[in-house]
């Protein structure tokens, strides 16, 4: 069983992204951006991310880590039965257990063939080679809990507050969305965040620097965050020279007193400013 959630706002939220086809460019990866798009929907962020090679080595030392890590964890791709799917055994031998077929992962897996035989007896046949193959993909490590997989019903897994969907974001974003309401709904909107920002045109960010340090000495729970750019002649406008996005986020009853303070210091260093529309 998983431990006890600790208070939301010392909860990290990170991601896994698990595949060659990643790392080589075959494809791009939209697990990080609807990940964050959940979690912000529900007052909530992610901290971190990586991405991982279909290495087992790299996914066991890799999962080790995170395991230790105390972190809720969502992890993509790796979960089926080819040759190159190997993150239900690195999760095993990160935990130092086994792997075993759930039983009710078996039940749907056995479902989902039947569906798809269409009546053809060859094709439901439970006992042959292709079939009890497919049942690899039921072969989770020992205490694993199931996670529904509305798209074919073939399950993902967790354990550990460790979030195992598959690579195909039609079927991980669901399994995701499903996990956070069902586990971590303790955890929503515990904080009034918000998030505010101008534009500096021609700012330095070394000239910047030292106001945006003092902001947050001065108002703690504040972060302060720059954005420089080189320019974008299609936007026209400020945009369209060398600018610096400048703002500040935290809880929303924190960012007034800071806010005004940012504003005030940049102008007093000789910079305009242009709110964002």
């Amino acid at each position: 069983m998983d431990a006890p959630s600790k208070a939301g706002a010392t909860r990290r939220f990170g991601l896994i992204v698990i595949g060659d086809e990643i790392l080589s460019g075959r494809r791009q990866d939209k697990h990080m951006s609807k990940l964050i798009e959940l979690l912000n929907e529900r007052g909530l962020s992610l901290s971190w991310a990586k991405y991982v090679a279909d290495d087992p080595k790299q996914i066991t030392a890799t999962l080790s880590a995170s395991f230790a890590s105390g972190d809720v964890v969502f992890s993509t791709g790796g979960i089926g039965a080819t040759p190159d799917d190997h993150t239900r055994q690195c999760a095993a031998l990160a935990l130092g257990t086994k792997t075993e077929l759930h039983p009710t992962a078996q039940e749907l897996i056995a479902g989902r063939i039947q569906s798809m035989a269409e009546g053809d007896p060859i094709k439901a046949d439970l006992n042959t080679p292709e079939n009890q193959h497919r049942f690899k993909m039921g072969e989770f490590p020992i205490g694993s809990e199931i996670i529904p997989n509305p798209y074919n019903q073939i399950p993902g897994f967790r354990i550990r507050e460790h979030h195992f969907v598959p690579g195909f974001p039609v079927m991980a974003a669901p399994m995701m969305a499903w996990c956070l309401d069902t586990h971590y709904k303790d955890l929503f909107h515990q904080e009034n965040w918000a998030e505010q920002s101008f534009i500096v045109p021609m700012g330095i960010e070394s000239t910047l620097t030292p106001l945006m340090e003092r902001i947050e000495a001065n108002f703690p729970g504040v972060k302060v965050f720059s954005l420089p750019s080189v320019g974008d002649a299609t936007k026209g406008g400020v945009y369209a020279q060398r600018h610096i996005e400048l703002g500040i986020k935290g809880n929303a009853n924190l960012l007034e007193s800071a806010w005004i303070a940012l504003r005030t210091g940049t102008q007093e260093l000789g910079y305009e400013i242009h709110d964002i529309t």
